[in-house]
């Protein structure tokens, strides 16, 4: 699984499909694919079994078990949910619990009316139980003695009773199935169940090489709305809202000594998302429920050795609990991990979980004829090609940086047949792919001397990610720092706030502070740790750069709304300092500098006359540079990826640090990497121009003209 035949062949998996044996194995040579796949809704025939390959079946433990889930109801997995906000304007109030949903979606658990809670959310006091009751006609809870022109609502327990994904599908597919529940391993009946399931799959499986696990139990959360125009109510990748029941809660009572409450999950309506600082019981929470989901994981990977097979995992979807950066993931023993990417930082990700196994990319589009956003990709309309190229492009300056050990495709093969100059393309990446893997593995790629860390409150946990996506939050400052950073020559380490120590500090040559106020991102109330801003303050002025970006270190209840304002040199004004003088806003030339394409942000001034203003646009401060002792203080009023962007921040950081790479090229849309063992500077054009660049090297250059979207390898033989 780590290699192919030959330098062109192998490394890649394809999907497969019954009815399509010629195509397939016609791909197959095309693309030089040594694996072979099922996908969720075809199938592959006895002669693609037998054809050679290495055949990966689909398998998604928690949603194959509709049957089983309609016998034993109280199994399902659950999840919170807050009911629409009513305004009481009579002493009696009824408040219908599903009416903001979609009803297919879920359904009420009556038996769970223990762990309900009914809130004034004008005041936020909770509603003592016996001033409401659940009306099980009605689907509905009444509340009585209400106070007039006061808003409630309530917190209670829903199955939810069709699986998100198959949901997905079926509306985009517009498949006629039966919809798909979801089962909650927590409970030992389930465990038993999947197990002794699972044994039997695999016992008429017999030419399965690999088990491909569609991620584990939880889903990342995705609720669905009632009404078209709000069709998705809350959705988030990394919030554990899914993973919630009455066991678990007795479990988690009992192990932690407290209990949690429905609006611990509901957070006065904003949930727990991957951007929120999320307080110690919902920490506690994701540790308790990350060590369940390893070790049961654990039990299914070991009985799938047991019939001689190896056990991938799909990083997406179902993969809450699992947390790849844990220690206890390392205990599952998956032979192989596969992420869905649609850029450079998602596979950074990928490449970054640690231990001894295969890290495989599933490249985009998928093969349906939508894709995700809705637009056409395998239809009229569509241009599969140039997604995948568009793609690609990011994905390759990652790799070039860190590799993986596989790619590969999903979805329903038959759609390539009206699109030839999609093949074309897929076999060009996966050649690119191969000359890449090779590269690597004659010897580490050349990496500047110069160690970025990135400062957050979910730190190593959330190695590479910004809450899904690149394209599902494409406003955050840090999920564009991490596409930048994803393709640059550094070494990149994550921190949180417990390991803001001397020892750690001393590592690093920046450290990024990114997003908006009480993120998690820029840390929110972590920042009132007076040892954090004191050990930085005393780090940069012993020779660190600290780069700020948007809203770093913004916390209520101090004389400076930024923390390190006093290191930034500036600091965001929320309309406090109205009657305040300001610093007139000079830009300051300098030969190194880079401009920004970036906005202004309003509110942002100078605390002082020494910062320089690097750009400023409109009288406000957008780059500015703060000389602290023998460090910095950088301060970016906002970022989005872009080439001309990361250009811009490389330049930045290596002006700050004193410290330039080499083998850097002059043309923003060209990334360069050099191998030393075989001495190959290769070139990766990322637009669809064809481009002109000069690469510096040790004391020579290297002029090139690079085609669009090209790969070049260039031997220097000095």
């Amino acid at each position: 699984m780590d290699g192919g035949e030959d330098a062109m062949h192998g490394d890649f998996t394809m999907p497969g499909e019954a009815g399509y044996e010629n195509l397939t194995v016609r791909l197959a040579k095309r693309w030089g694919a040594d694996g072979i796949r099922d996908c969720e809704g075809t199938q592959l025939s006895d002669e693609l079994m037998r054809s050679g390959k290495v055949v990966y079946s689909t398998l998604c433990i928690i949603r194959e078990h509709t049957s089983f889930a309609k016998e034993h109801p109280f199994y399902q997995q659950q999840i919170f949910l807050e009911s629409e906000r009513l305004l009481a304007t009579d002493p009696s109030l009824r408040i219908p619990l599903l009416a903001l949903y979609f009803s297919k979606q879920f359904s009420i658990n009556e038996e769970s009316v223990a762990y309900w809670q009914v809130f004034d959310r004008t005041t936020g006091e909770l509603v003592v139980p016996s001033s409401w009751k659940y009306e099980s006609e009605t689907k509905s809870v009444v509340v009585e003695n209400t106070r007039q022109w006061h808003q409630y609502s309530v917190n209670f327990l829903a199955y939810r009773i069709w699986e998100e994904i198959n949901l997905y599908n079926h509306v985009t597919n517009h498949w006629d199935t039966e919809p798909l529940r979801q089962l909650d391993p927590r409970y030992p009946e389930v465990q038993e169940y999947l197990v002794a399931w699972l044994r039997r799959w695999c016992e008429a499986h017999l030419q399965t090489d690999v088990v491909r696990f569609t991620s584990l139990f939880y889903n990342f959360v995705w609720i669905w709305g009632s009404d078209e125009r709000n069709p998705f109510v809350f959705t988030d990748w990394a919030s554990y809202d899914s993973t919630v029941s009455p066991l678990a809660l007795e479990q988690f009572a009992q192990e932690y000594g407290y209990t949690l409450w429905g609006e611990d999950f509901i957070n006065q309506g904003y949930r727990n998302p991957n951007h929120i600082v999320w307080n110690q019981k919902m920490v506690d929470y994701l540790w308790f429920t990350n060590r369940f989901v390893c070790s049961f994981a654990k039990v299914l990977v070991d009985t799938v050795h047991e019939y001689g097979k190896k056990a991938f995992v799909f990083y997406d979807d179902s993969w809450v609990g699992m947390e790849p950066q844990s220690p206890a993931f390392q205990s599952i023993g998956f032979d192989g991990i596969i992420k869905c990417v649609f850029s450079g930082f998602e596979a950074r990700l990928c490449s970054a979980v640690p231990g001894n196994l295969v890290h495989e990319l599933r490249l985009h589009p998928y093969l349906f004829p939508v894709g995700l956003g809705g637009g056409p990709t395998f239809k009229e309309g569509g241009n599969p090609a140039l997604d995948a190229r568009r793609y690609w492009v990011q994905i390759r300056r990652a790799l070039l940086r860190s590799p993986v050990d596989r790619i590969g495709l999903g979805g329903y093969l038959h759609l390539t047949q009206d699109f030839p100059e999609f093949v074309d393309t897929i076999a060009d990446i996966a050649d690119q792919f191969r000359k890449i893997k090779q590269l690597h593995r004659n010897g580490s790629v050349y990496t500047a001397p110069i160690t970025i860390g990135i400062l957050t409150s979910w730190g190593k946990l959330r190695s590479w990610t910004c809450g899904g996506h690149y394209h599902e939050h494409p406003d955050l400052d840090l999920v564009n720092i991490l596409e930048s950073l994803a393709g640059l020559p550094y070494t990149v380490v994550f921190l949180d706030f417990d390991e803001v120590k001397p020892q750690n500090l001393a590592n690093l040559d920046v450290l990024i502070n990114a997003g908006f106020a009480a993120s998690s991102w820029s840390g929110g109330a972590h920042w009132k740790d007076d040892t954090v801003v004191e050990l930085l303050t005393r780090w940069v002025h012993e020779g660190g750069v600290f780069l700020g970006v948007n809203e770093p270190s913004v916390v209520d209840g101090y004389a400076d709304t930024m923390r390190m304002a006093p290191v930034l040199g500036v600091d965001v004004d929320d309309g406090r300092r109205l009657c305040h003088g300001l610093w007139r806003v000079e830009e300051v030339p300098s030969v190194q500098f880079r401009a920004f394409h970036i906005n202004k942000k309003d509110g942002v001034h100078l605390l002082d006359g020494e910062a320089k203003v690097l750009q400023a646009q409109d009288g406000f401060p957008v780059v500015t540079e703060h000389t602290v002792g023998k460090g910095k203080g950088l301060y970016l009023s906002g970022y989005r990826y872009s080439a001309q962007n990361t250009s811009a921040l490389r330049a930045l950081i290596e002006h700050a640090t004193g410290k330039k790479a080499l083998f850097a090229t002059d043309n923003p849309w060209v990334d360069s990497a050099y191998f030393p063992a075989l001495k190959t500077l290769v070139l990766v054009n990322g637009s669809a121009e064809t481009q002109h660049v000069i690469v510096q090297t040790d004391g020579r250059s290297v002029e090139r003209k690079v085609e669009g979207y090209e790969y070049m390898n260039l031997v220097l033989n000095y």
